[in-house]
């Protein structure tokens, strides 16, 4: 059974996502946006973000996977096996509203790699929004292979697997309310 070490409390990430929707609401004052999710991790983080955020907003949902998503050969610093990407992104749900000339604020659990944001930023951004901008919860910028940065950031956080509050391992964890290390897998 994996060993589970609260790294955030849901304490620190409400006052944290607070924060964020503060930002949001300073830096669109007065004008409405949409709220685009990254299934399936980003929404519990959304629907938080969201509310947080006094403005005129609508939500829309993208999927994607990364294809060849496996373990690799080389373990984390605590000797735990890794999940790594071959680089392959595809899109398993796109919008369903049109983005066009829309103030879009791209919602991520994780910034990891760098692959899957690039990927959707490139998606959006053929919509001609009238601007882009990313919020994660998380960022691991120690592991980025592709560069990318996001306009709102909730935490940094050390090169560790992390599950909870809508991040996943096998899709078991996301219901907890603390971001918690998964040690021991």
């Amino acid at each position: 059974m994996p060993d589970l070490k609260v790294l955030l409390s849901r304490e620190t990430i409400a006052k944290r996502v607070a924060e964020m929707g503060a930002e949001i609401a300073r830096d669109f004052r007065g004008q409405s946006i949409i709220f685009v999710g990254v299934l399936k991790g980003a929404a519990v983080f959304l629907s938080d973000l969201a509310r947080q955020v006094p403005l005129e907003a609508t939500f829309d949902f993208i999927g994607v996977s990364s294809y060849g998503d496996r373990p690799t050969a080389k373990e984390d610093p605590a000797g735990h096996a890794r999940w790594d990407s071959l680089g392959e992104v595809r899109l398993t749900k796109d919008m369903d509203q049109s983005l066009a000339d829309r103030n879009v604020i791209l919602v991520e659990d994780i910034l990891d790699t760098g692959l899957t944001l690039n990927y959707i930023s490139k998606l959006v951004e053929a919509h001609q929004p009238r601007s882009l901008r990313i919020a994660a919860l998380l960022d691991k910028p120690s592991r980025r292979k592709q560069p990318i940065q996001a306009h709102y950031i909730g935490f940094t956080i050390p090169d560790a697997f992390v599950v909870g509050y809508g991040l996943d391992y096998a899709e078991k964890y996301r219901n907890l309310p603390d971001i918690c290390v998964l040690e021991n897998l």
